[in-house]
């Protein structure tokens, strides 16, 4: 009597065990570009940009993110791509300083920055162009 109960109990047992792990949710991630043209489309808020600084901030972001995803996954060495990304970093800064000004971008670049911290890891190299 006392082995079947615990024979039906492991059976139960392994049973639960496989349904809850063949029920287990899958997430699907959103891809490197999305979140950060995301992230520095948000950081953008409360800036009090006008409607052309906006669009060509909008522009701007959307180019630059390709431009960094592309020499990330070059096959150029790690020197070649850490050159890359600052030269993208110095023309983008000066992008940004002539389209809003040293208060604004520092305002903007702070906000880039905090939004950018969580992804840093992921990004690899790439975070030296921020």
């Amino acid at each position: 009597m006392n082995s079947s109960k615990i024979t039906l109990f492991l059976l139960l047992f392994l049973f639960g065990s496989y349904s809850l792990h063949a029920q287990s949710l899958k997430v699907p991630k959103a891809d490197m570009s999305s979140q950060l043209l995301g992230i520095m489309d948000k950081s953008a808020n409360g800036l009090t940009l006008t409607g052309d600084q906006k669009s060509k901030l909008s522009t701007d972001n959307k180019s630059f993110v390709d431009k960094l995803l592309k020499i990330q996954d070059g096959s150029g060495s790690d020197d070649d791509k850490k050159a890359a990304f600052l030269g993208l970093k110095n023309s983008r800064t000066k992008f940004l300083t002539d389209l809003l000004g040293s208060d604004l971008f520092s305002k903007y670049a702070g906000n880039v920055l905090k939004g950018i911290n969580p992804l840093k890891s992921k990004l690899g190299l790439a975070a030296l162009a921020f």
